[in-house]
């Protein structure tokens, strides 16, 4: 670590994504990585984006090239699901996976153009954001009677801890006047520069924004911070934070009030509902019911798409995500 104390957010980014950073060496999403996300429970979610992303091809006129951009796309598994869904846009498709970890790239398929960073020119097209903002690196505000913010130093045993600033003055605005005694909460100013970096590239189109959150900051400045902020590692909670930074992910539930005021926020459950996943999911038990004597592949992937959507649409998992949109 960078000799301190460094403010939260920079502490982040080095564990994350610095040269040992636990994105640049290897972690990942996926049922053999560390955590496992919307496109890796299976295809289904796929289908469902590529049915929203013919919504909006349709919605700014056909455009004759249709850029997606996805923004945080890990091994590449949300774009193989909407490639082989096979869109109505797909003449049109120009897909963009951009990742920053380059063992990520590497697995990406040959169908779709992979990058490290995001384009630097306009498009017509959508900006995908999976489980992007909650990785971004954010401060952390605690409550110790004031409002502070937590700074990262290196103790005279070696190891790292926390310390914290003055008193804010005055406090950001999302926080609440009050608060229980230790009371954390994140301000996501990097996400909110995304998001606003984002809508400039997008010249007709959407920026789309699927994470887990909470609608207003002082909600989760009144909850336990060990449920909002998180380690995962091996598909498991990891340790505290300061531990052993680079070999776990850091990450945090989203406070919607911090970001620009979207055009529409749903849950993922209602999001995947208005665009389809119900259809999807008869259609998979129709072609089942017609092979189930004589089942091939194809058969089963449609079968599974029933268990797939119980998991995407649970309220008490992956269904309670927030699915944000900001249109041009």
């Amino acid at each position: 670590m960078t000799t301190g104390p460094i403010p939260f957010d920079r502490f982040m980014d080095e564990a994350l994504y610095g040269p040992r950073g636990f994105y640049t060496s290897g972690g990942s999403a996926g049922r053999r990585g560390d955590f496992l996300t919307s496109p890796e429970v299976g295809p289904l979610f796929g289908a469902v984006v590529a049915r929203y992303l013919d919504a909006q091809w349709r919605r700014i006129g056909e455009p004759e090239v249709f850029t997606v951009v996805e923004v945080g796309a890990g091994p590449g598994t949300l774009a193989r699901s909407v490639l082989a869904a096979a869109p109505a846009c797909r003449a049109a498709l120009r897909y963009v996976a951009v990742e920053i970890s380059a063992v990520q790239r590497e697995r990406h398929p040959d169908s779709v153009t992979s990058a490290e960073t995001m384009p630097t020119e306009p498009f017509d097209g959508v900006v995908i954001a999976n489980e992007l903002l909650d990785n971004l690196p954010f401060r952390l505000a605690v409550f110790d009677g004031g409002w502070r913010e937590a700074y990262v130093d290196m103790g005279s045993d070696g190891r790292l801890i926390e310390v914290l600033s003055s008193p804010f003055d005055p406090a950001p605005s999302v926080l609440p006047p009050s608060a229980p005694f230790g009371a954390r909460a994140p301000l996501i100013d990097r996400a909110a520069t995304w998001i606003v970096e984002a809508r400039s590239l997008v010249r007709s189109g959407t920026v789309l924004a699927v994470d887990y959150g909470a609608p207003h900051t002082a909600d989760m400045a009144r909850r336990p911070w060990r449920d909002w902020l998180r380690t995962y590692r091996g598909n498991e909670r990891g340790e505290h934070y300061l531990a052993a930074p680079g070999s776990q992910d850091i990450t945090t539930d989203v406070p919607f009030d911090q970001l620009p005021t979207p055009d529409s926020v749903r849950s993922q459950a209602q999001f995947l509902q208005l665009h389809g996943i119900d259809e999807l999911v008869a259609e998979g038990k129709r072609v089942w019911e017609e092979q189930a004597a004589r089942p091939g592949l194809e058969a089963m992937k449609m079968r599974s798409r029933v268990s797939e959507a119980e998991a995407l649409l649970d309220p008490a998992g992956l269904g309670n995500f927030l699915v944000a949109e900001w249109r041009t």
